[in-house]
């Protein structure tokens, strides 16, 4: 396969994961995210300033970002393999690598985007988009360990921090011998964790915001 066909998949990718969802949709309704709640611009940031409707809005977007990125690189690998063989080896191993390839960058270009100044979210929703096309069993797992870490606990920030976690540790269960897709889903994931460091530290302090609580007016 041309080199040209991973440096463009590359670049759509970002591009697509780059749309800065929260943001446009809180600048509609007159409001600056970044200056509000957590300053985020991610999906649970989202529903506690803009309300429900519209959190579920950018969280629906942000996870629709990560899989038609790599949606879209499956289609584009078809375009520069004429007349695949689907039933080879080869075709499936390929396309796998494209379509990671283009997860990886749907998801730098979520949490860095270049519309803000290459500040952006945290990247789960996104991830989760892309995995709900390369592995969705290990996506419901993480969805379980979410859920489960957020009624427990009542802080969003944990159940992301979970899932991040439970996510890579599932496809290394899942598909041990597709090295590729472990290091992949686990440099995520740690990138993942690392976007969370304030939230780590706020749970530290005993300041960061529980479910269902209304958060300061700023950082």
């Amino acid at each position: 396969m041309p080199v040209l066909a991973y440096i463009l998949t590359a670049l759509g990718a970002y591009l697509i994961g780059s749309i800065p969802t929260g943001f446009l949709v809180a600048k509609a309704k007159g409001i600056d995210i970044r200056s509000v709640g957590s300053g985020n611009i991610g999906a649970t940031n989202a529903m506690r300033v803009l309300g429900k409707p519209a959190g579920i809005f950018v969280l629906l977007m942000d996870v629709a970002k990560g899989f038609v990125a790599c949606a879209l690189a499956v289609l584009y690998f078809e375009f520069f393999v004429p007349g695949p063989d689907h039933f080879d080896d080869e075709y499936w191993i390929l396309s796998g690598r494209l379509m990671l390839i283009a997860g990886i960058f749907a998801v730098l270009g979520h949490n860095y985007t270049c519309w803000l100044k290459f500040k952006g979210g945290k990247g789960i929703a996104t991830t989760a988009g892309v995995y709900l096309a390369l592995a969705p069993w290990a996506v419901l797992a993480a969805l379980v360990v979410f859920i489960l870490a957020v009624l427990i606990t009542r802080y969003v920030s944990v159940g992301s921090i979970s899932a991040a976690v439970a996510l890579p540790a599932t496809v290394w269960i899942m598909s041990p011998d597709d090295l590729f897709l472990g290091f992949v889903t686990t440099a995520l994931g740690v990138m993942a964790v690392y976007k969370h460091k304030s939230n780590i530290q706020r749970l530290m302090a005993g300041t960061e915001n529980r479910l269902g609580k209304k958060p300061e007016a700023t950082k």
